[in-house]
């Protein structure tokens, strides 16, 4: 399974760099193209499971005023 990320930044918003980081740091990798960065599960998960982990984006990317998107696919 994989999950794609689509960010939307804002100019009053966190420098794409450090946003960059922290989603590397949960295991994301960037990607050119229709989707920014992708996540490689290792199994395949539950909706429950790929819940909890849209609230861990959520929080890395709290203050940042940023938006995304999250689609998972198996």
């Amino acid at each position: 399974m994989k999950s794609y990320l689509i960010v939307w930044f804002n100019s009053e918003g966190g420098k794409p760099s450090e946003i960059n980081q922290r989603l590397m740091s949960l295991g994301f990798k960037p990607l050119q193209g229709t989707h920014d960065y992708v996540y490689e599960w290792r199994k395949n998960v539950e909706v429950d499971e790929i819940l909890s982990f849209g609230d861990k984006v959520k929080m890395t990317l709290q203050g940042l005023n940023v938006m995304f998107k999250l689609e998972t696919i198996s």
